[in-house]
C-alpha cells in the first residue's frame, strides 16, 4: 500500500494552494480527503466542482444525502461514510434518515426509498436502470433533471470513495464520532 501525502499549505503543490485555502474557508481546517486529493490539483479541483454542482442540485437536503450514504456505504468507504454524517448533520438531515442509510434499513418514504434504489441501480449496473425502475422513479414525482443530477453525485462519490480506498484516507478527529 503506497503512502499518500496529507498536505497542507507548505507542502501542496502551487496549484492546489488556493484550493486548499478554499476548504479552509469553508470547513475551518483542510479535511484528510483533500489533503490526500491536493497531490493532483486536477482531482482536487474536480472534486470540489462536483461537490459544489451537486449541492446547487434540486435535489433536497435529504435527497442529497441518500444520494451520497447511498453511494458511500455500497462503495464501503470508511472516510465517506462518517464524514457525510457530520455533513447531514450540518445540513439539518434528521440522524434518524441517515441512521437509515449508513444502516440499509428502510427510508422514512417511499420517495426516499425510490430515490436510493434508483441511485443504488445506476451504480450497480454502471449507468443502466431498468424501465421499471426509471418508471417507479419518475412516479415518484422525480424529474429527468433529478436523474441527471444523480450522476453527479455519483461522479463525485466516485471520486472520493476510489481516492479513500488507494489512499486508505485516515479519518479526521471531526467525523470520528460518527464511525
Amino acid at each position: 500500500m503506497s503512502k499518500f501525502t496529507l498536505h497542507n499549505l507548505n507542502t501542496a503543490p502551487i496549484k492546489s494552494k488556493p484550493l486548499l485555502e478554499n476548504a479552509i474557508a469553508g470547513f475551518g481546517t483542510i479535511p484528510n480527503l483533500l489533503a490526500v486529493m491536493a497531490e493532483a490539483p486536477s482531482t482536487l479541483e474536480a472534486y470540489q466542482k462536483l461537490h459544489e454542482l451537486f449541492l446547487s442540485s434540486e435535489l433536497t437536503n435529504d435527497e442529497k444525502t441518500v444520494v451520497w450514504q447511498s453511494i458511500n456505504v455500497e462503495h464501503q468507504c470508511h472516510y465517506c461514510v462518517p464524514a457525510h454524517s457530520l455533513i447531514a448533520h450540518v445540513m439539518e438531515v434528521s440522524n434518524s434518515l441517515n441512521q437509515a442509510l449508513v444502516n440499509n434499513q428502510p427510508l422514512p418514504n417511499e420517495r426516499l426509498e425510490t430515490l436510493r434504489e434508483t441511485t443504488l441501480e445506476i451504480v450497480r449496473n454502471r449507468g443502466h436502470a431498468s424501465p421499471s425502475t426509471l418508471q417507479r422513479f419518475f412516479e415518484a414525482g422525480y424529474t429527468k433533471q433529478n436523474l441527471l443530477e444523480i450522476i453527479v453525485g455519483v461522479a463525485q462519490k466516485v471520486m472520493s470513495n476510489y481516492v479513500n480506498h488507494l489512499a486508505d484516507t485516515p479519518i479526521d478527529d471531526m467525523f470520528k464520532k460518527y464511525t
